[in-house]
């Protein structure tokens, strides 16, 4: 079974959702993780926006790259510039991918405005873990 590591700052936000949309579009014929180069825990609004599209993410927790040393990854998604600047080298041979999605945790303004760019981010995360799948683990024939 393939591995995926999808990897970002502080994996509180991005890299949870995309974890929580892998594994939901993967159907079960990939493990997923997601970590951070630092670990700031998981984001309520995250939690909201993807309860509102029917993904449960109020389980995972937030973990630093080094707690998964041992495990070797076939994919890293890298979900934020600053992620990819600071990913470290993988002695495997995993492929890696990067997307910069904006990072809603930086939302200024009041609770529905944050909640608007939130959900914003989740539609372009749930696109991109979608199309994800299926060319790398699901190889769907057009």
């Amino acid at each position: 079974m393939k591995k995926i590591l999808v990897l970002c700052t502080g994996n509180s936000c991005r890299s949870q959702m995309a974890e929580g949309y892998l594994r939901m579009f993967s159907d079960g014929k990939a493990e997923i993780f997601s970590a951070g180069i630092e670990s700031h825990g998981l984001n309520p609004l995250a939690i909201k926006v993807m309860q509102e599209d029917g993904v449960d993410i109020s389980n995972h927790t937030s973990n630093r790259i080094d707690e998964l040393d041992n495990l070797k990854f076939d994919y890293v998604i890298t979900v934020c510039d600053s992620a990819k600047e600071s990913c470290p080298v993988f002695p495997s041979s995993a492929r890696t991918f990067h997307q910069n999605f904006p990072d809603p945790a930086k939302a200024q303004g009041s609770h529905e405005v944050k909640l608007e760019l939130f959900r914003s981010v989740r539609q372009m995360i749930k696109t991109y873990s979608k199309k994800f799948i299926e060319e790398n683990i699901l190889k769907i024939e057009y």
